[in-house]
């Protein structure tokens, strides 16, 4: 195996590693609102908890992608800007 294949091969595996582990993260986070707005709302798994529950994480989720892509994109332009020096 040369040298690009490895480095291909631990890039893969890291950001697979990665993918898992936010995966796990996500569902504890999902249990935790949802039980959250059940006992907030006193919904007890009925529809309007559900409807609660999935306002607030598309609301999150939307503020989440917007701060994570502006700051990509900072980052990127910085790092555009060095190499052009």
């Amino acid at each position: 195996m040369n040298t690009e294949t490895k480095l291909q091969f631990v890039t893969t595996f890291s950001a697979l590693i990665t993918a898992a582990f936010g995966l796990v993260a996500a569902l504890a986070w999902n249990e935790t609102i949802k039980t959250a707005v059940a006992m907030y709302f006193q919904t007890d798994g009925q529809i309007w908890g559900l409807l609660i529950y999935a306002i607030f994480v598309t609301i999150l989720a939307v503020i989440m992608v917007l701060i994570i892509t502006r700051q990509a994109k900072k980052l990127s332009d910085k790092i555009k800007a060095e190499e052009k020096e």
